[in-house]
């Protein structure tokens, strides 16, 4: 699968570095918003053609388009791609606004092209492992789950950091698609949630960069908490913070009649899943049994390559999440429950594989 990256700045570092690693994706061009930077990336690395964004989208050798623009071009990239027949595979979130991820998928659908979104953290080792032992029974019935991502803010070390302070931004739309995302995956979709939220400050204050001791306004929410009702039944409170220093809770945790799950960092591929099981002697660290050993960001490239319309980092999925984080926010505007209008099967599992191979298929 040939693929052209559209957006070249902080987070495409990662996926350059994962490129040579999947053996069934090749990177051929790149473009920016600003050219030099693009002719950058591609001048460092070999047949690799540093194109305007037009010229990418309209280039016959890209299949898939890479899209790592800002969250409020990603909607817009990725219709523009559609219309000219290219598959595209979309950073976080799937879009801003619930109807602009629906309208994507609309337009894929109608041109037969696949949609992907990530995160796909998901398919790692962390979060696979933590799902083989839900499936496997080892906590007995899912319960209940905890999300929690406690930060003082982005501000500290972006040295852009005006868009997670803005409309489209704020901690849950930047963070939480990781841990909504492995939410689903662990538990299955969302029905309906309820949420509150908050802000501490009207302006921050830039900490890097060149324009270091620069004030940013704050016109969204900094601290959101939800409720996600499952459905399956199971509940998964979810806080999400750029206003709270540090926090000893784990990540995720899954509750069930038999035991708990602590479950890794989900913005990371690997970390120690542990079990605590009812009547038993503190927390035991389980093996790792499923997900891409040291896979990093765009291993789901490959798994879109490999499993075309079975992709597991589906932008079904990336839409059902950014309508369940867009209804958290509904939801903390109007004090009332929102029902979540889109469903979404559960992701098929990863059965553990070795580096740079494409795991098996499983359902």
């Amino acid at each position: 699968m040939k693929v052209g990256m559209i957006g070249c700045g902080n987070i495409s570092a990662q996926y350059l570095a994962t490129f040579p690693s999947l053996p069934d994706v090749e990177l051929v061009a790149v473009a920016d918003i600003d050219l030099e930077r693009a002719r950058t990336v591609a001048a460092a690395h070999e047949g690799v053609r540093a194109l305007s964004v037009d010229e990418l989208l309209a280039d016959a050798e890209v299949e898939t388009v890479l899209n790592l623009t800002i969250p409020a071009a990603h909607a817009e990239i990725d219709r523009r791609a559609i219309a000219a027949g290219k598959n595209v595979y979309s950073e976080k979130p799937f879009a801003v606004a619930t109807a602009d991820g629906a309208a994507v998928l609309e337009a894929a659908a109608a041109a037969g092209v696949l949609t992907g979104s990530a995160p796909d953290t998901v398919l790692g080792t962390g979060t696979q492992t933590a799902r083989a032992a839900i499936d496997e029974g080892l906590i007995g019935i899912p319960i209940a789950a905890t999300a929690t991502m406690l930060t003082p803010g982005h501000e500290r070390w972006h040295p852009a950091p005006d868009f997670y302070y803005a409309p489209g931004g704020g901690p849950l739309l930047d963070m939480g698609p990781y841990y909504i995302h492995a939410l689903v995956t662990l538990l299955g979709p969302v029905a309906s949630v309820i949420g509150a939220s908050s802000r501490t400050r009207s302006e921050r204050t830039i900490g890097s960069g060149p324009r270091a001791g620069e004030s940013v306004p704050v016109t969204t929410d900094t601290h959101v908490t939800g409720v996600l009702v499952h459905e399956s039944g199971a509940l998964s409170t979810l806080v999400m913070s750029f206003d709270a220093v540090a926090t000893t809770i784990h990540p995720i945790e899954v509750h069930g009649s038999e035991g708990t799950l602590a479950v890794p960092d989900p913005n990371r591929f690997d970390g120690d899943v542990e079990l605590r099981r009812l009547g038993g002697e503190g927390w035991e660290t389980l093996p790792v049994s499923a997900g891409y050993p040291e896979a990093s960001r765009g291993i789901g490239l490959q798994d879109m390559a490999e499993r075309g319309e079975g992709l597991r980092a589906s932008g079904a999925l990336g839409q059902h999440v950014l309508e369940v984080m867009n209804g958290v926010l509904e939801a903390a505007a109007s004090g009332s429950r929102v029902e979540i209008t889109s469903t979404v099967e559960r992701p098929a599992a990863v059965p553990l594989a070795t580096r740079g191979t494409p795991a098996p298929a499983s359902s």
